[in-house]
């Protein structure tokens, strides 16, 4: 696992990149998470290839639970991936809904999530 940092006026990014999946279930999300909030990020960078394909069913639960606990520490998440593939309505609608708040946002690309992250 690497992180890379991006700097935006004042606020540092936390960029989590990796070769393999490094959050299989909530619990991987919430120490991740802890881990970067405890080294000063509020504001994180996910890819959708580090995440178990699991997230992506909602029928799982897992995407809620995970962002639940960023919801509720306050930390802001982007998801950088390409979503469009995704063929579930349901999936589609939530990207949606979550796409007009602030707190977790799906993007297609690192420069739109440090965007969004630093505003």
């Amino acid at each position: 696992m690497n992180i890379q940092i991006h700097q935006h006026n004042e606020t540092a990014i936390a960029e989590v990149t990796s070769d393999q999946i490094l959050v299989h279930t909530p619990s991987d999300g919430l120490q991740l998470m802890v881990d970067l909030y405890y080294q000063g990020y509020g504001e994180m960078i996910l890819h959708e290839q580090n995440i178990t394909p699991d997230f992506f069913d909602l029928k799982t639960g897992i995407a809620g639970e995970i962002l639940q606990k960023f919801t509720t520490y306050r930390v802001r998440l982007a998801i950088v991936g390409d979503f469009g593939r995704y063929e579930s309505k349901s999936l589609r609608d939530f990207i949606f809904e979550s796409n007009k708040g602030r707190q977790v946002n799906f993007v297609s690309s690192v420069e739109e999530a440090v965007g969004r992250l630093a505003s």
